[in-house]
């Protein structure tokens, strides 16, 4: 009998694969649904990004292997960005690695980094990724609770009480996926002073770094003095580009665990496809205007629709960032409970908050990568579910839904 790794049974189902289940079923039954869970821009990249590529492919050569480090041109382009971006500057050569995605540089750093047995510092909420590459790695996920009367950011003092010889890698996400929180360079100062103090590596993973609201922008960890003696963060291009499927992304910050996870790299995956390369150095120098129209996209809608949702009676803060909304469920059910009766009586397909960690339960979290017109329709449709109802009594809620709502 074939049995799979420890590591995979020990591995919890990964969420989004869940949901996209529970996705496939209900299209099979023919509801029109309303995607609010995956966050998948539904904007077009930069149009010069795009002619970028086409031109690319063409070129002679172009269909070879590329480089594990990703073309000079790349590194350079990125380290040029950064320093217009944050004022700090990087040396391209050893302080900045291409990934393809940022997500899979965070899934190969606990290769690189932490044996079994260590520990790693998890936030709770927080991208499940995080968890999951702790485990595979055979290390011990321990968790820091963010909550919402301290602005969802971490608490030293909670941190220092949960700290032991063994642990070896802290993570941060700021702009926060799910909270949708900036952080404080105060924050960012006393978390490195933390590391430093007990030699722990801090992972930021700024991949929200562009999507800030109401004229605010989100700073980077390295902007602290001497965080490179502690830290690295990753880049996405996906989110400040809309480019998720072109899979690039940026490690920076330290040289050696740049070094080292370049050594994990190498001996798993491949350099970026030439041509998305070259594109993605047109996004990083000539497209910062797009950036602007892009945020602006998201900041206009996360306006319409958590306005919409608060004439509607719901209780929720306006999220500073990210193209999210993490709303507190109305009434008492669970974050579950209520996004089965979202997909199931009002199509709309919503993450249950609990998914991102125990202290994400009594909260559910809807992206904004739909249009108008489909958050309009949702809008419509939540009204007839009847929240105040569903506050009152989730049951008597159910009732209603199941009779009014008129999803197909």
């Amino acid at each position: 009998m074939i049995t799979t790794a420890m590591r995979i049974q020990n591995l919890p189902p990964y969420l989004f694969a869940r949901i996209d289940k529970i996705k496939q079923d209900a299209l099979r039954e023919g509801i029109d649904l309303i995607d609010l869970g995956v966050g998948d821009p539904d904007v077009s990249p930069p149009k010069a990004v795009v002619d970028a590529l086409v031109a690319g492919v063409s070129e002679a050569g172009s269909h070879h292997y590329s480089s594990y480090d990703g073309l000079p041109g790349l590194r350079i382009s990125f380290a040029e960005w950064f320093k217009k971006r944050f004022a700090v500057t990087l040396n391209p050569h050893t302080e900045v690695l291409p990934l393809l995605g940022s997500k899979e540089g965070i899934g190969h750093i606990f290769f690189s980094h932490v044996d079994p047995g260590d520990e790693v510092l998890i936030p709770d909420p927080g991208y499940p990724v995080y968890t999951a590459g702790t485990i595979m790695a055979g290390a011990v996920p321990k968790y820091f609770p963010l909550r919402r009367e301290n602005g969802f950011l971490p608490d030293i003092g909670e941190l220092e009480a949960i700290v032991t010889p063994k642990t070896k890698m802290m993570w941060l996400n700021y702009p926060s996926n799910p909270t949708t929180v900036m952080a404080t360079m105060e924050m960012f100062t006393a978390v490195v002073a933390f590391a430093r103090d007990h030699g722990i590596m801090v992972c930021h993973d700024a991949a929200y770094s562009e999507i800030a609201f109401d004229g605010a922008t989100a700073g980077s960890m390295l902007q602290v003095p001497d965080a490179r003696e502690v830290g690295i963060e990753f880049h996405s291009l996906s989110k400040t580009f809309c480019m998720p499927g072109w899979r690039v992304g940026f490690i920076v910050g330290n040289a050696d665990i740049i070094e080292a996870l370049a050594r994990v790299k190498t001996n798993l995956d491949s350099g970026i496809f030439l041509p998305v390369q070259r594109a993605a150095m047109t996004a990083l120098s000539d497209c910062r205007d797009d950036t602007k129209e892009i945020r602006n996209i998201f900041e206009a809608r996360r306006n319409f629709f958590v306005n919409g949702l608060k004439s509607l009676g719901w209780d929720l803060p306006m999220p500073s960032s990210t193209f999210y909304v993490w709303a507190p469920v109305p009434g008492t059910g669970t974050s579950m409970e209520f996004c089965m009766l979202l997909l199931k009586n009002a199509g709309i397909v919503a993450t249950p908050g609990v998914g991102f960690g125990d202290n994400g339960e009594g909260y559910v979290r809807m992206s904004l990568t739909v249009s108008d017109e489909r958050l309009e329709e949702a809008l419509t449709r939540i009204k007839k579910m009847n929240l105040d109802g569903f506050v009152k009594s989730p049951i008597s809620a159910l009732r209603c839904i199941s009779r009014h709502c008129g999803v197909p």
